[in-house]
């Protein structure tokens, strides 16, 4: 048995497929410059094609904030820096492309990876992706493509890169294995978004699997079974069976309320990258929107920062379809690992901690003012709460704040018809916010809480990076501490407090956070009725003494221990 992490719940019983990539052995030759740069030309535009199609292939199935990645590539395919620097070193040294493409793209890399800002290094998995394609295609080589699968199997790589994931067919792909990654990797995002079981970071895995052995893929527990006995097969065929049952019956949860045994009422909601999420939404039972991320409609747009109509038609229409039901849209949150394609950030050592979010909000007031006209005009059809991200000091609230005042007057003045329930919140994921929560909720109406980056920025560990994957402890006491503290200060002036984090829609998060208070969860749709599901079978005064308990403990090891012992799980 091989132990990893599970990162897509569910139980799959499959023959093994080994993604093995074309191995390329590129020699320099001395070559025809004319002929090797039709060559190039030619590579170029398959590249390209191939691209566009896995995108479009992809596009059926997921989210438009997934799909940015490949828009990333195409933008690299594209770039004609890259591809002149491939032509110089072909016509000054008079060489095979093949070489010249594979010189190019490792010094790029290198160089990349030599880089201590974050973002930049990240951008190398990128460039060997797309470079790594553009090489096969010079070379006349296949690279395989999980569109293709006419059986069933679980897929067993390294990791799955974002071309491999967007090729996935759901009927042949029934899970997939991998040696990297964690709960926050590309890949186990694109799992739960495909609702595929998935286990990453398995140790050994290439070597302990052939192709065609028969595994078992057990997501819940994060174990792989290689060649089980019949017995075993049959047992965790039932397992699987009997999830699936499971998850049918949980949608006799969907118009339930999330109420925990003794009457405490908290709400369940959904993140959303575009108005398109809000069916898996509300098919799912949520009760609001958690989280809208805008960024998106930025990075979607072509040539400039969108207009205010159109910003308007996508918020009108999210507020519109969820009928009522609150909705949180978070104002521009663009920097660090997201760029745009018509704007360059002046460029910083570290642009994780730099001009991003609320910061260049406020930088660029006119960009800010266009949204918060669009948001206020939107607000007339339906319960919108407007929140600022990465805010670190009340002064940076009040300043946000008295812009959407200022809009808001305007828009009045003109005659335009606002909403008279919008609640302005502040986004809790940087510490110093989480430590001077009761301070900030004079001010703010609400609060929710981006644990993805309060975790990260409170270790000081990058939840991308597999070396220090270990320090991303949702469980530990010391984020339980700074959590707890968020709470106590929105409600110590009368204001509610949610949770937009990964860890909101985690099992074992959950009933230690519904014992902290919380009064919002906001997850992936696909989350929402198992979380109900377990809200409703807890105890508000138990999870509450548990809570109080979880806190004072030494390790996250010991908060989980704690949380399944009061559980029963």
């Amino acid at each position: 048995m091989l132990k990893g992490i599970a990162a897509s719940q569910g139980i799959a019983v499959a023959k093994a497929y080994k993604l093995v990539q074309p191995v390329l052995d590129i020699q320099k030759k001395d070559a025809d410059p004319e002929e090797e740069l039709k060559k190039l030309d030619a590579a170029f535009k398959k590249t390209v094609a191939d691209i566009e199609h896995i995108k479009e292939v992809a596009s059926k199935h997921l989210k438009e904030e997934e799909l940015a990645i490949f828009d990333a590539h195409l933008m690299m395919a594209n770039d004609p820096d890259f591809r002149s620097m491939i032509e110089d070193e072909i016509k000054n040294n008079k060489e095979n492309a093949e070489f010249a493409a594979k010189t190019v793209s490792d010094n790029m890399v290198a160089m990349f990876e030599a880089m201590d800002d974050e973002y930049m290094k990240g951008r190398a998995a990128d460039i060997k992706d797309v470079s790594f394609r553009l090489q096969c295609n010079l070379a006349g080589k296949e690279i395989p493509n999980l569109s293709t699968l006419d059986q069933p199997v679980i897929i067993v790589a390294e990791d799955l890169t974002p071309s491999d994931t967007g090729s996935l067919n759901k009927e042949f792909a029934k899970g997939f294995a991998t040696e990297v990654g964690g709960r926050t990797s590309h890949s186990a995002i694109m799992a739960r978004s495909l609702e595929i079981p998935a286990v990453v970071g398995v140790k050994g895995i290439l070597d302990s699997v052939q192709d065609g052995d028969t595994i078992i893929l057990d997501a819940l527990k994060g174990e792989v079974i290689v060649n089980p006995s019949e017995d075993v097969i049959a047992a965790y065929k039932q397992k699987a069976e009997d999830f699936r049952r499971e998850k049918e019956a949980l949608k006799a949860m969907k118009d339930k309320p999330s109420v925990s045994t003794d009457g405490r009422k908290v709400l369940l909601v959904g993140n959303i990258g575009s108005p398109a999420d809000v069916e898996g939404v509300l098919n799912n039972g949520g009760e609001g929107v958690g989280l809208f991320r805008t960024e998106f409609l930025y990075m979607k747009s072509e040539n400039d920062f969108p207009d205010e109509d159109t910003q308007f038609a996508a918020y009108k229409q999210v507020l519109e379809g969820m009928n009522g039901k609150p909705v949180v849209i978070r104002t521009l949150d663009i920097g660090g690992d997201k760029k745009l394609k018509y704007y360059t950030f002046p460029a910083e050592m570290n642009p994780f901690l730099g001009v991003r979010a609320i910061r260049f909000c406020l930088q660029r007031k006119d960009i800010f003012r266009t949204q918060l006209r669009a948001l206020l005009r939107a607000s007339a059809f339906g319960h919108l709460c407007i929140m600022f991200p990465m805010i670190a000091t009340v002064n940076e609230f009040k300043e946000a704040r008295a812009l959407y005042d200022e809009e808001r007057a305007k828009l009045i003045n003109e005659g335009v018809k606002v909403g008279d329930d919008v609640e302005v919140g502040c986004m809790i994921e940087i510490p110093a916010a989480a430590v001077l929560a009761d301070q900030l909720a004079k001010y703010a109406d609400f609060f929710s809480i981006g644990t993805n980056d309060l975790i990260q920025y409170s270790m000081a560990a990058d939840r991308m990076s597999q070396a220090v994957s270990y320090l991303y402890q949702p469980l530990n006491p010391s984020i339980l501490r700074l959590v707890k503290n968020t709470i106590d200060g929105a409600h110590k002036h009368g204001k509610w407090c949610g949770m937009c984090g990964e860890m909101a829609g985690d099992e074992i998060a959950a009933p230690v956070l519904l014992g902290l208070g919380l009064d919002e969860f906001s997850m992936s749709a696909t989350s929402i009725l198992r979380a109900r599901k377990m809200i409703n079978a807890l105890s508000y005064e138990e999870m509450k003494k548990m809570a109080a308990q979880a806190v004072e403990l030494d390790t996250a090891e010991e908060v989980e221990a704690l949380v399944k012992k009061t559980i029963g799980a």
